[in-house]
């Protein structure tokens, strides 16, 4: 396998904001863009084998999908979904080919070094996008985004958080973080 090696996202979003925090000028904040930090799934294989694993399914063929349900797990590469419930779109024809994933009830997406929860998941496997919607979590290590909606492109390895709208007696929702700092270790 195919080890891909980088930062992470989480370092990305807080260096963007920290650079509008702090008010950079535009060409500062334009070298940052350039020297971001991608995500550990830039460059995922989405062309992979798709395996799923759960207690039970349901396949609705004239509608080209089928729905799992139960301690759903799907593995695709070094990437995995858990989820309660799992609806597959497929076209069909002589090879069955998967479109896209629509997870609900509570959904895990892990790569090797992150980790992101949300309520509902849709992974878009002809764009390339992985989307969590609801009580959005990423984790890397010790390091924590958390907001509304998470939208990562598997392509450019660039991942957005965002906080949501204004919804009924709300003012909208903020993208919160928690970080790690280094350590600096006094010498004698």
């Amino acid at each position: 396998m195919k080890t891909v090696r980088s930062p992470g996202i989480i370092l990305a979003v807080v260096m963007a904001a920290v650079m509008l925090v702090i008010g950079v000028g535009g060409v500062a904040l334009a070298q940052v863009r350039q020297e971001q930090p991608v995500s550990a799934l830039k460059g995922h294989n989405s062309n992979a084998p798709v395996d799923v694993t759960a207690d039970r399914i349901e396949v609705q063929d004239r509608a080209d999908r089928a729905i799992f349900a139960g301690n759903v797990h799907v593995t695709q590469a070094e990437l995995t979904l858990e989820t309660p419930r799992l609806t597959v779109a497929y076209s069909g024809g002589a090879s069955v080919q998967i479109r896209r994933l629509d997870a609900a009830g509570g959904v895990v997406v892990k790569s090797p070094s992150e980790t992101a929860r949300g309520d509902f998941g849709i992974y878009d496997l002809d764009r390339k996008l992985i989307t969590l919607i609801g009580n959005v979590q990423l984790r890397r290590v010790n390091d924590q985004v958390n907001g509304a909606r998470l939208v990562i492109d598997l392509d450019s390895g660039r991942a957005v958080v965002d906080g949501g709208p204004p919804g009924v007696n709300q003012t909208g929702g903020r993208v919160t973080g928690h970080f790690t700092v280094p350590q600096n270790q006094k010498s004698k």
